[in-house]
């Protein structure tokens, strides 16, 4: 994929894939504009890396904690996809992963996102019904959890160890993430 290219329209979902994957830049779609994201800082990689583990040795069997995969958020024209820092999904989902596979989506704050992280993909992820997402600030040391209900996302923060029994019984602990 050539970033630098210009798009006359707005993608569609079928245009997007037609990029193809880039190992040297890292993108994202929003309502068929496509966003060039620069990479997270070692910080930011290492809470995601310390979060997949602590969560999947916690997971059911067939069920996997992915970090940053493409989700296909709306695949209507203009689509979205989105790169969230980790997914909770069924290890038999698509290749290309959609929002009614995951069940927990996970980001972790950063200067450059924050308003996309509390703001956009909220209202994003609780549009496509994901049931699950949790936030975590850094600078804080806080895990907002919040889940979906008939009136959008309600949740907590939490802090020391995060302990759920939904989707799955699992804990957090979020001093070890090294905030």
């Amino acid at each position: 994929m050539t970033v630098a290219q210009t798009y006359p329209q707005l993608l569609s979902l079928a245009d997007w894939r037609a990029l193809g994957e880039d190992e040297d830049t890292r993108t994202e779609l929003q309502e068929g504009v496509l966003f060039v994201l620069p990479g997270p800082a070692k910080s930011h990689a290492r809470v995601i890396s310390r979060l997949v583990t602590q969560i999947s040795a916690q997971l059911p069997d067939g069920v996997e904690a992915l970090a940053e995969v493409d989700l296909v958020v709306d695949s209507s024209t203009p689509a979205t996809v989105r790169v969230p820092d980790v997914v909770i999904c069924a290890e038999f989902a698509e290749e290309l992963l959609e929002s009614a596979q995951v069940e927990v989506v996970v980001e972790v704050l950063s200067p450059g996102t924050r308003r996309t992280d509390l703001v956009t993909k909220r209202s994003e992820y609780a549009d496509a019904g994901i049931g699950h997402y949790w936030i975590i600030d850094r600078d804080l040391g806080v895990l907002t959890a919040l889940e979906l209900t008939d009136d959008g996302y309600v949740g907590t923060d939490h802090t020391g160890v995060f302990s759920t029994e939904k989707p799955y019984p699992l804990s957090v602990d979020i001093d070890a993430l090294s905030l």
